[in-house]
Protein backbone atom coordinates (compact mmCIF):
# COMPACT_ATOMS: atom_id res chain seq x y z
CA UNK A 1 0.00 0.00 0.00
CA UNK A 2 0.99 3.58 -0.51
CA UNK A 3 2.52 5.51 2.37
CA UNK A 4 -0.47 7.88 2.41
CA UNK A 5 -2.88 4.99 2.86
CA UNK A 6 -0.85 3.43 5.67
CA UNK A 7 -0.72 6.79 7.44
CA UNK A 8 -4.46 7.27 7.04
CA UNK A 9 -5.08 3.79 8.41
CA UNK A 10 -3.08 4.58 11.56
CA UNK A 11 -4.81 7.94 11.98
CA UNK A 12 -8.23 6.34 11.47
CA UNK A 13 -7.45 3.71 14.11
CA UNK A 14 -6.54 6.49 16.55
CA UNK A 15 -9.72 8.44 15.76
CA UNK A 16 -7.86 11.34 14.17
CA UNK A 17 -9.47 10.83 10.72
CA UNK A 18 -13.21 10.31 10.30
CA UNK A 19 -15.09 8.13 7.82
CA UNK A 20 -16.61 11.30 6.41
CA UNK A 21 -13.14 12.66 5.62
CA UNK A 22 -12.18 9.38 3.97
CA UNK A 23 -15.40 9.42 1.92
CA UNK A 24 -14.51 12.91 0.74
CA UNK A 25 -11.02 11.73 -0.19
CA UNK A 26 -12.52 8.95 -2.34
CA UNK A 27 -14.86 11.41 -4.07
CA UNK A 28 -11.93 13.76 -4.75
CA UNK A 29 -9.83 10.90 -6.11
CA UNK A 30 -7.18 11.10 -3.41
CA UNK A 31 -7.73 7.48 -2.41
CA UNK A 32 -9.50 4.63 -4.20
CA UNK A 33 -12.54 2.68 -3.04
CA UNK A 34 -10.28 -0.31 -2.39
CA UNK A 35 -8.01 1.85 -0.22
CA UNK A 36 -11.05 3.11 1.70
CA UNK A 37 -12.05 -0.52 2.31
CA UNK A 38 -8.52 -1.31 3.51
CA UNK A 39 -8.42 1.67 5.89
CA UNK A 40 -11.87 1.27 7.43
CA UNK A 41 -12.41 -2.46 7.06
CA UNK A 42 -15.81 -1.67 5.56
CA UNK A 43 -17.14 -1.75 2.02
CA UNK A 44 -17.36 1.63 0.30
CA UNK A 45 -21.00 2.62 -0.23
CA UNK A 46 -20.35 6.00 -1.88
Amino acid sequence: MRTLVESLKRLYAKGKVTKEKLLTMVQEGTITEAEYNYITGEVYNG
